[in-house]
Parts: C-alpha cells; sequence; structure tokens
C-alpha cells in the first residue's frame, strides 16, 4: 500500500505543531520585518487593454501609470491601484508567444485583494454582469479568473487577518 499524499484525508497536525513550535515566533517578540511592503506584484497579460477594461472596469482598480517595460523593447509595464498603497502590475511581451496560465512549483497559485463585504458584495454583481465565473465560494472568500486565467479571490477579512484571526 503506498503512503498517502498531501491534499488526500491526511492528518497532519502533528506536522504542523511542529512546523510552528519549530519556527513561529510569538508577535510580541517577533522582530520587524526587514521589507517596507509589497511594491508591486507583477503579472503578465496577453492584451493591454482588455486587462485595463476587467481590473479598472470591472474591479474598479484604477490605472495609475503605463509606460514601456525597460527590459523588453515594446512590452507595456502597467499598474493598477488596489489599496492601501499596493500595486498590481502587468506586462505584456509581445513576439515571446507565450502559453497560457499554468499553476506550477514556483508560480503564483492565487492573488488575495482584501475588500470589505459590501464592496465584495458589490464587484460580485459586476463579476457576474461581465460574465465572470465564480469558480469558488466559501466563507468570506469569492474566487475568480482574471483575463489570462490568472487566480483572484476578493476576501472579505481585513488586512492582516484571515477567517476572522490575525495572520500579522
Amino acid at each position: 500500500m503506498s503512503e498517502p499524499k498531501h491534499g488526500e484525508s491526511v492528518d497532519r497536525s502533528e506536522e504542523w505543531e511542529f512546523l510552528r513550535q519549530a519556527h513561529l515566533v510569538a508577535a510580541a517578540a517577533r522582530p520587524p520585518s526587514s521589507a517596507g511592503g509589497v511594491h508591486h506584484l507583477a503579472l503578465l497579460s496577453s492584451d493591454v487593454e482588455r486587462t485595463i477594461d476587467f481590473y479598472q472596469g470591472v474591479l474598479e482598480f484604477p490605472l495609475t501609470e503605463l509606460f514601456e517595460n525597460r527590459d523588453y523593447l515594446g512590452s507595456t509595464h502597467f499598474f493598477f491601484d488596489v489599496g492601501n498603497g499596493n500595486a498590481l502590475a502587468f506586462f505584456d511581451f509581445p513576439g515571446l508567444n507565450l502559453g497560457p496560465y499554468a499553476e506550477v512549483l514556483g508560480s503564483m497559485h492565487h492573488l488575495a485583494i482584501s475588500v470589505t463585504p459590501e464592496k465584495q458584495t458589490y464587484l460580485r454583481s459586476k463579476l457576474d454582469a461581465a460574465g465572470v465565473e465564480i469558480t469558488f465560494e466559501h466563507g468570506a472568500s469569492l474566487y475568480f479568473s482574471g483575463p489570462d486565467g490568472e487566480r483572484l479571490e476578493l476576501l472579505a477579512d481585513s488586512l492582516g487577518e484571515m477567517n476572522g484571526k490575525p495572520v500579522l
């Protein structure tokens, strides 16, 4: 009989407790992070205008800047305001013939954006009106895909919380 794989009905509570004991520092004793915050998260876009229409038009994240990517001539680098001084950026890479979104080790699983419960309800109505399929819903989480298949979550929890529990 083969050993069960993660994701199957496996009780990993002992492993998680070991990791908490070995690595988790209580908030009062935790040193400050060396980071100043996430400057931007950069994703790939196959169509700049379609991406702007979705993120600015449907999700109401204002487009804040657009210019040529310094590392790839002819590539667009553009930014959206996702609140609290955070930016979501995109690149297009014309001529590279990039494949579709794929979940692979080291890649992004999903991007969770904090919204109020009222804003989540409102944005869900905009997603529905735009024909965007809600792929999963659980508690305060609403999952769907962006224009290039990127997984997105509108999370009706405050920043620094998950399911009403502090994570920061």
